[in-house]
């Protein structure tokens, strides 16, 4: 398998800032999966400022936190990694859907897909970048949340990221009738492409490969 982001950006410096976040979330009986009691943690604040570029992220702040703090319920969950198949996603993104299988993923982890085969335009007006993967995790209310990672390639320094959150959608559709995950790219039909037509389809892609992940493990079990 390729780095993951949470290998290339936390790696080095989880074993040692991770655990102060861990312990502090413990002693007052929050749930690490909240966010605002996440960043009430001063540790929290020191890393997510260490980690802020040195000319700033503007409005990308949010998009930091929620990195750090997936990257935190993917390490408290042993760094799961699920690598997905060309196979696996082309039966996904054609509607199989495992649905509720018996097995239970953990509590955090990444969907890692084959690479450039699912594409988004991240920010209105600028070029589509391919998905790398998804980091995923179950929250209290039954919702996800799911976090993107686009454009994650050895020649550019960083990467971009998106978020969608929620139960899953219901009676999802694209305003021009398009099927989901339908190429947006000129010549993507012949080159296998496929595109995110929004964070609903973000959102609906980490529903799928929940039920993905559910149906592996309980493969895993009966052997």
């Amino acid at each position: 398998m390729r780095p993951t982001p949470f290998e290339l950006v936390f790696e080095p410096i989880a074993d040692t800032r991770f655990p102060p976040i861990r312990d502090a979330l413990a002693a007052a009986g929050h749930d690490p999966r909240d966010r605002d009691r996440f960043l009430m943690v001063k540790e929290v604040a020191t890393l997510v400022r260490e980690l802020r570029p040195e000319d700033g992220v503007g409005e990308g702040m949010d998009q930091l936190v929620a990195f750090a703090h997936h990257a935190f319920l993917l390490w408290h969950a042993g760094v799961p990694v699920l690598p997905i198949t060309r196979e696996q996603l082309a039966l996904l993104l054609d509607g199989a859907d495992p649905g509720e299988a018996g097995g239970e993923t953990p509590p955090a982890w990444y969907a890692q897909l084959p690479e450039r085969r699912i594409w988004a335009q991240v920010l209105e007006e600028s070029a589509h970048e391919p998905l790398d993967g998804c980091f995923v995790h179950e929250l209290p209310d039954a919702g996800l949340r799911v976090l993107g990672i686009f454009g994650l390639h050895g020649e550019r320094a960083g990467f971009s990221v998106v978020e969608a959150i929620g139960p899953r959608p219901r009676n999802l559709a694209r305003p021009d009738g398009s099927p989901l995950f339908d190429s947006v790219l000129p010549g993507g039909h012949a080159a296998g492409l496929h595109s995110l037509g929004g964070t609903d389809e973000l959102l609906e892609l980490g529903w799928r490969l929940r039920g993905l992940g559910r149906a592996l493990a309980a493969a895993a079990t009966e052997h």
